[in-house]
């Protein structure tokens, strides 16, 4: 018992939520000693949704496989590769297989969808106990990333809030750079650093799909256009249900591994990875022409204004922002919707380099 009280504390102890997967697959290793244990999320769009792995652990391993956040989706196997996997989600249940090794595979839910499947390889069936061992887990892993949806999602639309922000930006953004690239791509190399340390012996493994690509980082501004006209006119359930559709087509148009913010009010805000200021440009005009394009009930049609910078050697949250919402500015003061690059706008002389953000932070 004292075992099982020390896996949840382990569990519950992190509040990242890139630790969590990794920590969940190394308690259940040591409670019930099965071959493999293995996390797998499902990412992509309906038309092309693909397995990610969070966490692969052997009985033996010290230390725990993943895929890089980063990875191409075209690199990730489809859902049907696996069907075990695949019948635990639609069944959202249990799923066994005889061996050997013998499989069982469990669905991972959270309050709003199925996200994955655990996955337990064993020479035996697990028994009775075992079942209900990793069910009572699962249900403490759930009610957990329910709380930290809690406090690290916007309630209306589900993104990201903006205090998650300056977290991710030094993780996922700054890292980019040297060592920290490497914990910021690879999930459990990260959870290896902090969980090893607790005793949960997980950190990156050398098994990858491909080697990570660094790719430069950028942050853009998304800012509706006269919104408080739609407010004013419509009322405010009618906005809220814009920003909510609009977060939507953000999901559609953007990667999974791209992170979508709302940072309050009809502001949001995107970090995400491209080759070049031409990729990330084409990518924030797929969002603004999708965004005019679409009939909003009752409303109409409502346009967005986007500013972009690529993040900079030495960057905080608020120095990158503040480009990024330079270049809204500039946008919305010439004729609104449309997507405006920082560094183009600082090389026609359209903004001048007012005195740098310094390290205060201003959000």
């Amino acid at each position: 018992m004292s075992l099982v009280v020390d896996q949840l504390a382990e569990l519950t102890g992190f509040r990242d939520r890139d630790l969590l997967d990794a920590t969940l697959a190394a308690a259940l290793r040591d409670l019930l000693r099965p071959q493999r244990v293995a996390i797998h999320r499902c990412v992509g769009e309906d038309a092309d949704r693909r397995w990610l792995t969070r966490a692969s652990l052997a009985l033996h391993d010290a230390v725990a496989s993943a895929d890089p956040l980063w990875t191409d989706l075209e690199q990730l196997p489809r859902l049907e590769a696996f069907p075990a996997r695949l019948q635990a989600l639609r069944l959202q249940s249990m799923v066994t297989l005889a061996g050997p090794p013998c499989q069982a595979v469990f669905a991972l839910t959270s309050d709003r969808e199925v996200v994955g499947v655990l996955e337990i390889e064993s020479e035996r069936p697990l028994d009775a106990d075992a079942h209900r061992l990793v069910g009572s887990i699962l249900r403490i892993y759930r009610n957990f990333q329910g709380l930290l949806d809690y406090s690290e999602r916007d309630t209306l639309t589900g993104l990201l809030n903006r205090k998650t922000f300056d977290e991710a930006f030094y993780k996922l953004a700054v890292g980019g750079q040297a060592k920290d690239q490497a914990a910021a791509d690879d999930p459990a190399e990260l959870a290896g650093t902090a969980a090893s340390a607790a005793g949960a012996e997980v950190a990156a493994g050398a098994e990858r799909r491909s080697p990570p690509v660094t790719r430069p980082h950028y942050i853009g501004v998304i800012d509706i256009d006269h919104f408080k006209r739609v407010n004013d006119n419509f009322g405010h359930l009618i906005g809220d249900e814009v920003l909510l559709l609009l977060s939507r087509l953000m999901r559609s148009v953007f990667r999974f591994d791209d992170r979508l913010y709302r940072f309050g009010g009809e502001e949001f805000v995107v970090l995400m990875r491209c080759g070049n200021d031409l990729e990330a440009g084409l990518a924030f005009e797929r969002l603004r022409s999708a965004i005019k394009s679409f009939a909003f009930p009752q409303v109409g049609t409502i346009s967005v204004s986007v500013g972009y910078s690529r993040l900079k050697d030495g960057d905080t949250p608020s120095s990158a922002f503040e480009r990024a919402d330079r270049a809204v500015y500039w946008a919305k003061g010439h004729g609104r919707d449309q997507v405006c690059n920082h560094a183009d706008l600082m090389a026609r002389g359209e903004l001048v380099d007012d005195a740098k953000v310094g390290d205060v932070e201003l959000f």
